[in-house]
């Protein structure tokens, strides 16, 4: 039986070594497509470095008039935000933002910072970045610390500074916790969904993802916007000049402005008992809540 050819041979080696040049191209490509991303991240977290924390605090609130100054336990609500948000290791500076004199009052009688903003703000966005172009120092992340969340971890402040630096292609990140089958109708519970890759698709007064029964299923992990919300400083200052949009306008949710202009949103996932105070009901279960776990 005949051998093969030395032609044969040849070719053969040849395309061996082309397999062995693409491989290790191929090996090339993905090493360096690897370092790029990790330098874009590194690079991102380096330019988003200066992180303000803002409270934003209005007085009319049309569901709860003078929400922040309520006490929660001998203490103003605001009062209790603050001191969590302090307690956060990635803000460079924290600040209240009102339009309010009593607020502000109040917010100085315990040593918060305080910024005083207009009264034609239409959400705590506007706020934050009126508040933004206050400073003279310059900012690179601005976090939405809202009031009504007076036991908000810190790590949770953290955690939405530390996602939108990694996200290089996000102008925005918020956090989400387990919904409680008893907040599944509640509009005052805005839910959310997002995608494999951790960013918002979409958020909602009613229940998402809603089956065919219309009913909760027990074995689904619904999700729950907190109200914690970062945003790279550039994006901020264009918010406000971005019109209404019509889902934002039916949810009356800010959230979907930012989605319905094409921006990418990061969400992380977190682990949060206590959620905010929406209305005067919620400050009787908060505290109940504070007191079974000896919280002051």
């Amino acid at each position: 039986m005949r051998g093969p050819s030395s032609s044969s041979s040849v070719s053969d080696g040849t395309n061996r070594s082309w397999l062995a040049q693409g491989l290790l191209a191929g090996a090339a490509v993905a090493a360096a497509a690897v370092a790029y991303t990790v330098i874009s991240r590194r690079r991102s977290a380096r330019l988003r470095s200066h992180v303000v924390g803002i409270i934003p605090a209005r007085f009319a609130s049309s569901r709860f008039p003078g929400k922040p100054l309520v006490p929660i336990l001998g203490k103003p609500m605001i009062q209790r935000t603050w001191e969590r948000a302090k307690l956060a290791t990635t803000l460079d500076q924290l600040v209240v933002a009102t339009d309010n004199e009593k607020i502000a009052e109040c917010c100085l009688g315990f040593g918060a910072d305080v910024i005083m903003t207009s009264d034609t703000c239409r959400n705590g966005t506007e706020r934050c970045n009126e508040a933004l172009q206050k400073f003279k120092k310059k900012f690179d992340i601005v976090v939405n610390i809202q009031g009504d969340e007076p036991l908000i971890e810190p790590e949770i402040i953290d955690g939405v500074v530390k996602a939108l630096q990694a996200a290089p292609d996000a102008v925005f990140s918020t956090a989400a916790t387990s919904l409680k089958p008893e907040d599944a109708s509640d509009p005052n519970r805005v839910k959310c969904v997002v995608d494999s890759h951790g960013y918002a698709i979409y958020f909602s007064r009613g229940l998402i993802p809603c089956n065919k029964s219309a009913k909760v299923n027990p074995r689904f992990p619904y999700l729950l916007h907190l109200g914690i919300q970062s945003y790279d400083a550039k994006f901020l200052r264009k918010y406000p000049e971005l019109a209404p949009t019509p889902l934002q306008l039916e949810e009356d949710l800010e959230q979907l402005k930012v989605l319905e202009n094409g921006y990418k949103m990061k969400v992380i996932k977190v682990d949060h008992e206590a959620h905010g105070v929406d209305t005067p009901e919620d400050v009787e279960k908060i505290e109940s809540f504070m007191r079974e776990r000896n919280l002051s």
